[in-house]
């Protein structure tokens, strides 16, 4: 049994935490939603969808205070959160404590390198999940499509491993990569296809698939990621990239992405790690990048009219 901290409990943390509680290990979850703590910590948690449906008790809290050292420690933050996060978590770390960061886009591990030493961390990147909070304390997913790990920097391969065997314990099906860029990319330009766009139209992934205007835009969007890639001689191990974008969309048509979802809850969303990535890096090399702009463009000023709403 390992002890592990999932800090950043939101929709898709609640997955992790559920199953790998179900598997016999001991988990602390971590949230920022005080009504999602004090539901896990008195009801337990449920995790509903692909997986089965299972209620597991798990230890809850806002704070990462009084956890105590951990085999393994899950940053699973939104991207602009990564920092306090890996502040917050720095009690938790033994001799051969694994971090493992796992967010959508791209900067959080050099983010969080700094704060926690980069010969300690894994890069995660997972997705075709879908998942959602149902309720305080109640999660839900659509799929498990794609667990993958890899060393950042100097994290010796056997605790790299290690951190591995807790996921699979769990029942999750997990790939280690050599290639961090290549692993992360090969879900970038998933989540520039789907995440701004929906956030944008309001669509699920599967209504954005049937929608020729709306996968037009989501086409253009990955598009313009998948030659910023190859300027940059980033591989992308997966076939016709946007055939295999359509693909991985195809087998979750009803999840709405967690920008999306932020959105809904008038929350801030993770753009400017996801399509708002893009652009900075297609200019010096002369690529245009319109489509990411514009949706960039447009989340933005949703955001602003959002909040210049709850304000008034």
């Amino acid at each position: 049994m390992a002890k592990v901290a999932v800090v950043g409990c939101g929709a898709m943390g609640s997955v992790y935490a559920a199953l790998m509680v179900d598997a016999g290990h001991e988990v602390h979850a971590v949230t920022l939603w005080p009504d999602h703590a004090e539901a896990m910590a008195t009801k337990g948690l449920r995790c509903e969808g692909a997986s089965g449906d299972r209620t597991v008790p798990i230890r809850a809290s806002t704070t990462t205070e009084g956890i105590g050292i951990c085999d393994l420690v899950i940053i699973a933050t939104k991207a602009f959160d990564v920092a306090e996060a890996a502040r917050s978590c720095t009690p938790q770390l033994g001799p051969e404590t694994i971090v493992q960061t796992i967010q959508n886009g791209l900067g959080s591990p050099e983010i969080a390198a700094p704060i926690l030493g980069a010969d300690r961390i894994a890069v995660g990147v997972v997705g075709g999940f879908g998942a959602s909070i149902k309720a305080p304390g109640h999660a839900h997913h659509n799929g498990m499509e794609m667990i993958r790990f890899g060393a950042f920097a100097g994290l010796p391969k056997q605790l790299l491993q290690a951190s591995a065997k807790i996921w699979e314990q769990a029942g999750f099906k997990v790939a280690l990569f050599d290639d961090i860029k290549q692993m992360v990319w090969e879900k970038l330009i998933m989540n520039v296809a789907f995440s701004g766009t929906c956030c944008a139209t309001g669509l699920t992934v599967g209504e954005v698939l049937a929608d020729d205007d709306a996968w037009r835009v989501a086409r253009g969007c990955a598009g313009e990621a998948i030659a910023v890639a190859k300027a940059l001689q980033i591989r992308l191990n997966v076939g016709d990239p946007i055939e295999h974008v359509k693909k991985l969309g195809g087998k979750i048509p009803d999840a709405r992405p967690s920008m999306l979802l932020d959105y809904n809850a008038g929350r801030r969303c993770e753009v400017d790690a996801i399509n708002g990535a893009i652009p900075p890096l297609g200019k010096p090399l002369g690529i245009a990048t319109p489509v990411n702009d514009t949706v960039v463009g447009i989340i933005r000023s949703r955001e602003r009219a959002m909040l210049a709403q709850a304000l008034a």
